[in-house]
């Protein structure tokens, strides 16, 4: 065994002591059920870990994480997880978390050869095709590719809510919103990106809405920032 592996082992012994010592009961709660509220759909990047940025315990949180928190209705994984965290876990929310610097969105823009993933991101190089005209207005690329991350999260739940799960959940009256967010590794904030579904045709209008929104209000600031539109 490597070091760097060993160092992990003795790493998961000391979590594991002092949880334990912490909290006694901590890991025999977790054993005997499994009910998290939440479904959190997010990028692989490793520097966004879901229950931390919501301050939540292990055990509140169902999460599936892909390259540039892609949601393509081609994708048996994403479906399943879905499926299994409104049907079987009876989740309220379905969070689609973009985060501003996405490495799989910036190697979207920039047309990037990377092998193998240049064809997941193609999903990604749809949605800047489809604002191509907005995101050309402004010559900044920081601007450009935080756009962009944000456009990507609202298409990703415009997705989930036309899936099939989402749609006979919906219909036969459950209770499930899918929100879309963007989270900054700058400041460790989440933006609300103000979609939040109860339905097909809603997350539609509020989609439209908020990207109407977006671009309004970057016209409204200087030319060439980076920040996020609150």
């Amino acid at each position: 065994m490597s070091d760097a592996i060993a160092q992990l082992f003795a790493n998961n012994r000391t979590w594991s002591d002092r949880m334990q010592a912490e909290d006694p009961a901590y890991f025999l709660r977790l054993v005997r059920q499994q009910a998290p509220e939440y479904l959190w759909i997010g990028c692989s990047d490793s520097r966004v870990p879901a229950n931390q940025i919501i301050g939540l315990d292990p055990g509140k949180v169902f999460v599936h994480r892909n390259i540039a928190n892609v949601v393509a209705h081609s994708d048996l994984n994403a479906l399943s997880v879905i499926q299994f965290a409104v049907d079987v876990l009876q989740v309220k929310h379905i969070l689609v978390v973009g985060h501003y610097g996405c490495g799989g969105v910036k190697a979207a823009i920039n047309d990037e050869k990377h092998g193998l993933v240049d064809n997941w991101l193609r999903h990604v190089q749809d949605v800047r095709e489809r604002y191509a005209g907005q995101l050309a207005q402004v010559d900044d690329f920081s601007w450009r590719h935080n756009r962009l991350c944000e456009l990507n999260a609202i298409h990703q739940a415009i997705n989930i809510s036309q899936t099939t799960v989402l749609r006979d959940a919906w219909l036969r009256g459950q209770d499930v919103t899918v929100h879309a967010w963007c989270y900054s590794l700058q400041d460790g904030l989440v933006n609300d990106l103000k979609v939040s579904a109860r339905g097909r045709e809603d997350a539609t209008e509020q989609a439209r809405n908020a990207i109407a929104r977006m671009f309004w209000m970057s016209g409204k600031r200087r030319r060439g920032t980076d920040m996020p539109v609150q």
